[in-house]
């Protein structure tokens, strides 16, 4: 113990002796530390805390299968079927795909997060309750009454923390609903929610609809397998009892948490290894600085080891001062890692699950301390150890021929630099490489024409629910009256409102062409399904290819019609023929909700990339919402609420207020949400690939620096040993010219080593970021060519510099010095 506080207070004296080294080396360690540290914090949050629940390893999320992929769905007639599974399943819960609007119609009407759930939902997820309780079985059939769920913090904001509120009613789309319970506040959702309502499922539905999500909790030591082989035979059951339904499709389960990061967890894994590749990086740098520093102190340790100082003892005191390096950048590092990381995700938060508004989630913890120091003390060991191993073989008759200042360097010690820049113009090309074919992609969605005019948009959601817009004709009254209102408004160019917007989701539905024979089990197909208001392609400025837009005659007592895109027409009808004029049949069989008469097709317009601006645009139909069946319009209200589309002749932001406004006073005083320009939501749909491009360009802009003082340093260093040599060249009649020529030479050997090695690393490795790609190869020839000539030039220009001063050594000075 005494060795080890002597090998501690000589390492720091020998910090403070050098200061200019140490903050060079804790500078260095710094970045690739925090580095490291900012991404591990988010994986953390994302990937290793478990869920808020109860033993969360027993709950499993419930996927539909089918040619196409797996996901969360759900219809009541499958929910059922999953209830059945009584031999693996504790309890299963159906809830809402995200958090939807509803009203509270009290003294000032609000608009509040609210989920329909079955009465199973809160046991599945464990929830604590701070008073009351949740839904009974009989409170979640039809007719059940009237019960809401509150949450802790609206309990609290709204209600001031009422205790005796159980049993009392609120007031929801001017209905009165009794509170039966109130959550606890370590009670988390995802999606989030300020109440619940039970679904109220009817037994007997036959109803096919997919409009919510399910999950449930296994037995105890119920495995994962275990539930898919039963859901498995379920599927087949399922399949016995609704014949083309289910054609082809299946069931299946994975625990919850690997539902919720499933879209990220790769994305995360490939952002950790690339800013690993940056630490090792610094580590390369800084091990470089440390076998530099270490030939210095060759005297020091060749009159060590005469006095009996054993090799070992030397190679423990350079190990010692290589971690204490290391954890002191690894404290700076921690520090500016978190502080950057929550910058980050708040300019980008890159739509990334479990990590709170702006990141606010993402913090310190146990997991991320332990990780700091862990690197830390493997990154002292990783960058020390090769200095230490080569100082602790000193030449002792060579080391004291050499004078204080020291300028010996061995061909070993030579080698392996050169070895750690050419690693490091590897992985800096690599990143770099990476880098640049996600800002490809960035500029090639840029570039995207989605199918609309997004500038000068404004949107907001309204919910309308209650006994009021359980029917069309209330829904229909209400959206005529608001347009009316806003295309009265000075600045409006165009008013619409749709059940879904384009690039935030839809829903889809089979269809039938009628007097065309089925291709698809009993339908010629399925394509997405929305319904809008007149108006609604002006908005957007969607163009019109044939026949006639909605008017406002298109309503509930005349001809039912459907306008549908391009893809559609071109998909399910052949070249040359119009599909205007013909009639399809829209969700027949589905569910009673969704029976619907034919249709007639009187319009075709312009393709919108409503799925994403990566993916191409799929089939899709539009209908008036004026004309939808009640079933469907009462569904719909639950479900989601409407979306107000405006087109202003000034900023939207400017308008908001007044658009605001103008709303509720046409709505009888019902709250808008969640306002935002239509700029806003397309920024956002591409949120993901922007933050991933990002993070990837700062590590391999780090890592281009990084390399290219690793560059300066070994050829600044290769010139101070070289200097007598160069003099004598020079007194031999070499000119300064070919002196340049000489360490250039020296240096870009080096580089071009190493781009010749990071390209062909970089065929291989650049599969791992072909899934974030769009619009450019993962072999993109431009990428493949300008990166390592920009990288070529960043190495020449480090190169360089030592190159100059080795030109304007004086010859008589340099042949004086040892």
């Amino acid at each position: 113990m005494g060795d080890f506080g002597a090998d501690v207070k000589h390492a720091l004296h020998m910090f403070a002796k050098n200061p200019g080294f140490t903050i060079a080396v804790v500078a260095a360690l710094a970045l690739g530390i925090g580095a490291d540290t900012a991404i591990f914090s988010v994986v953390n949050a994302v990937l290793l805390k478990p869920l808020s629940y109860p033993e969360p390893d027993r709950i499993v999320q419930l996927l539909c299968t089918g040619p196409d992929g797996e996901g969360p769905c759900g219809s009541q007639t499958k929910f059922h079927v999953w209830q059945e599974q009584t031999s693996v399943f504790q309890d299963v819960a159906a809830y809402d795909f995200s958090g939807k609007g509803m009203n509270l119609t009290e003294a000032v009407p609000e608009q509040v997060q609210g989920m329909h759930v079955s009465e199973g939902y809160f046991r599945v997820f464990g929830a604590p309750f701070a008073l009351g309780r949740g839904f009974t079985a009989a409170e979640d059939l039809p007719n059940g009454g009237a019960v809401v769920v509150i949450s802790n913090g609206l309990w609290k904001r709204k209600y001031g923390g009422d205790p005796h509120i159980i049993g009392k009613s609120i007031s929801i789309s001017h209905l009165p609903y009794t509170v039966v319970g109130i959550t606890s506040s370590t009670f988390d959702t995802d999606p989030a929610s300020d109440l619940w309502m039970p679904y109220q499922f009817d037994p007997n539905s036959t109803n096919q609809a997919h409009f919510f999500i399910a999950a449930a909790r296994m037995r105890p030591g119920v495995t994962v397998s275990q539930v898919q082989a039963q859901l498995k035979l379920a599927a087949l059951e399922f399949n016995r009892k609704y014949p083309g339904i289910n054609q082809n499709g299946g069931f299946d389960a994975q625990l919850l948490k690997d539902s919720v990061v499933s879209e990220v967890q790769s994305s995360l894994l490939v952002l950790i290894g690339a800013v690993t590749l940056v630490l090792l990086i610094a580590c390369a740098n800084v091990a470089n600085l440390l076998m530099v520093r270490a030939a210095g102190r060759s005297r020091e340790f060749a009159i060590r080891s005469a006095l009996g100082a054993r090799r070992s003892r030397i190679i423990r005191q350079l190990l010692t001062e290589s971690v204490i390096l290391a954890l002191i950048g690894g404290i700076l590092g921690l520090v500016l890692g978190l502080t950057g990381v929550r910058a980050l995700l708040a300019m980008s938060p890159g739509d990334i699950p479990r990590i709170g508004e702006d990141g606010s989630l993402v913090g310190l913890d146990w997991r991320v301390v332990v990780f700091t120091i862990a690197i830390s003390v493997l990154t002292g060991i990783l960058f020390g150890l090769m200095p230490a191993l080569a100082a602790s073989r000193p030449d002792l008759n060579s080391a004291m021929k050499e004078n204080s200042r020291g300028s010996g360097a061995s061909f070993r010690h030579t080698i392996t630099r050169s070895l750690l820049v050419v690693g490091e113009v590897t992985v800096a090309l690599v990143l770099l490489i990476c880098a640049s074919l996600l800002i490809r992609t960035f500029i090639a969605l840029r570039l995207v024409e989605p199918g609309f005019d997004a500038h000068n948009v404004w949107t907001a959601e309204m919910a309308l629910n209650g006994p009021q817009f359980e029917k069309t004709a209330g829904v229909a009254q209400v959206l005529r009256t608001g347009r009316e209102r806003l295309m009265a408004t000075p600045g409006v160019v165009s008013a619409s409102a749709t059940n879904a917007l384009p690039l935030v989701g839809g829903f889809g539905l089979p269809f039938s062409i009628v007097g065309q024979p089925p291709k698809d089990g009993p339908y010629t197909g399925g394509a997405g399904y929305t319904s809008v208001t007149p108006g609604y392609f002006a908005a957007f400025n969607i163009p019109l290819v044939r026949g006639r837009d909605f008017a406002d005659t298109d309503t509930g007592g005349a001809q039912g019609v459907a306008i549908i895109n391009e893809a559609m027409a071109k998909q399910y009808w052949k070249k040359g023929e119009n599909p205007v004029g013909q009639q399809i049949i829209i969700g027949h069989g589905v569910a009673p909700e969704f029976e619907d008469p034919a249709r007639l097709i009187v319009g075709i317009v312009g393709d919108v990339r409503d799925g994403g601006l990566n993916r191409e645009p799929r089939p899709l139909m539009i209908s008036p919402l004026a004309q939808l069946p009640d079933g469907m319009t009462k569904l719909n209200s639950g479900i989601a609420p409407f979306t107000w589309v405006v087109r202003t002749r000034l900023d939207p932001h400017q308008m908001s207020a007044i658009l605001t406004d103008q709303l509720r006073k046409a709505t009888g005083g019902l709250p808008v949400a969640k306002v935002r320009t239509m700029d806003e939501v397309v920024v956002r749909s591409t949120a993901r690939q922007n933050f991933n491009m990002l993070l990837l360009s700062i590590f391999a802009g780090s890592a281009l620096v990084l390399a290219a003082i690793g560059i300066y340093g070994l050829m600044a260093y290769s010139v101070q040993q070289r200097t007598q040599e160069i003099g004598i060249r020079m007194a031999m009649g070499a000119d300064r010219k070919r002196i340049t020529q000489m360490v250039v030479w020296q240096g870009m050997r080096l580089a071009l080593i190493g781009v010749v090695i990071g390209v062909g690393a970089s065929f291989l490795l650049s599969k791992l970021v072909a899934s974030w790609l769009y619009g450019v190869k993962r072999w993109d020839p431009l990428v493949f060519v300008s990166v390592p000539v920009i990288l070529s030039s960043v190495a020449l220009f480090a190169v360089w510099l030592p190159a100059l001063r080795a030109s304007k050594l004086n010859p008589m000075e340099a042949l004086r010095t040892e």
